[in-house]
């Protein structure tokens, strides 16, 4: 059975505070090392009020220093911000301190508005653009040291630190097919192009150093609670941040309603349910139907899981489900 991860947002929830997040993303961190996800993702955005995890190398510091075994990384780190040195450095950090146990996912987008990225990139075209470019030259940083190599990544050089290519188009598939990297689609929001990019990402696969043959993520949405009722109210959590981002209005992660139906327009409704498509929300019964039908038509190799729940308690028992599901696929997909 392949393996779960998880993607954290480090979610600032309303009447909270970003160091409350950070509180329960360590602690959703340790659950999940107990319960056999294999990665803890953090993500990089700027400018949101309701994500605390800008600073993505320290919150993985952070959350690398709190566990034991699981793998932390950035799902992604927005490449275009930072000067590849810069990731280099701060990744050949992480790695020193926790060796084995980093990895480097990476992304072209702002992660955040217009605004806020030309006030980070100043150049946003010529940044975008550089993006293959800004990779490999990360990637020679993080690679053995050539003779008379004039810059070094201190530390870092040496070091392989696992790069993943992250997208949500062909471009990002194309990539890292032609670099030989693993894919992780952010399926989790747009899953528009999940299938024709993960068909061209198999097709043009070119193996490399780092890997040997295609090896996709996909990211699903899990709500998973004891009722389809109870579900179906977290993931209103969720429903309403898409509507105020859409509305120009993005803040804090607000409380679940019962009817969503009095807080947005029938175009906004069906407008959440296309981004919100890659999920599996209800009791355990059914995340599992769910889950179950994605990795049969995608072929994943991994499921990067994630939820945005209000409250931290509910939250965990969401993981927790998800994980008791992979175990009962696992068991059904081993020959007796």
């Amino acid at each position: 059975m392949i393996p779960f991860s998880v993607l954290d947002l480090a979610p600032i929830k309303q009447g909270s505070d970003a160091s409350q997040a950070f509180r329960n993303s360590l602690d959703l961190a340790r659950h999940a090392e107990n319960w056999g996800f294999k990665r803890f993702w953090l993500a990089e955005h700027h400018n949101m009020t309701g994500i605390a995890s800008a600073a993505t190398s320290v919150v993985i510091a952070h959350v690398a220093a709190g566990t034991r075994t699981i793998r932390v990384g950035s799902g992604g780190v927005m490449l275009p911000n930072h000067s590849p040195l810069v990731i280099a450095e701060q990744f050949g950090t992480l790695e020193s301190l926790y060796p084995g146990r980093i990895d480097l996912g990476l992304g072209r987008a702002p992660g955040t508005d217009q605004l806020t990225a030309r006030a980070m990139r100043r150049d946003l075209a010529t940044a975008a653009e550089n993006f293959p470019h800004d990779v490999l030259e990360l990637q020679a940083l993080l690679g053995d040291v050539e003779p008379n190599q004039a810059i070094r990544a201190v530390p870092g050089m040496g070091m392989k630190v696992p790069l993943w290519i992250l997208g949500s188009s062909m471009f990002g598939a194309q990539l890292a097919a032609m670099l030989g990297l693993p894919f992780a689609f952010a399926s989790h929001f747009a899953p528009q192009m999940m299938m024709p990019a993960l068909r061209e990402y198999r097709a043009r696969f070119e193996p490399s150093a780092q890997l040997g043959k295609p090896y996709a993520m996909i990211g699903v949405n899990v709500f998973a609670a004891d009722s389809d009722r109870e579900a179906q109210r977290l993931f209103s959590s969720l429903q309403q941040q898409f509507i105020n981002l859409r509305r120009g209005t993005p803040g804090q992660l607000p409380p679940p309603v019962d009817d969503m139906d009095a807080l947005w327009s029938p175009a906004e409704k069906a407008g959440v349910a296309q981004s919100l498509a890659c999920s599996a929300v209800g009791s355990p019964a059914v995340v599992e139907e769910k889950l179950q039908a994605l990795i049969a038509d995608t072929a994943a190799d991994e499921l990067m899981t994630t939820a945005l729940i209000y409250d931290h308690a509910a939250r965990l028992r969401s993981f927790e489900i998800a994980a008791e599901v992979r175990d009962r696929l696992a068991e059904r997909s081993t020959p007796p």
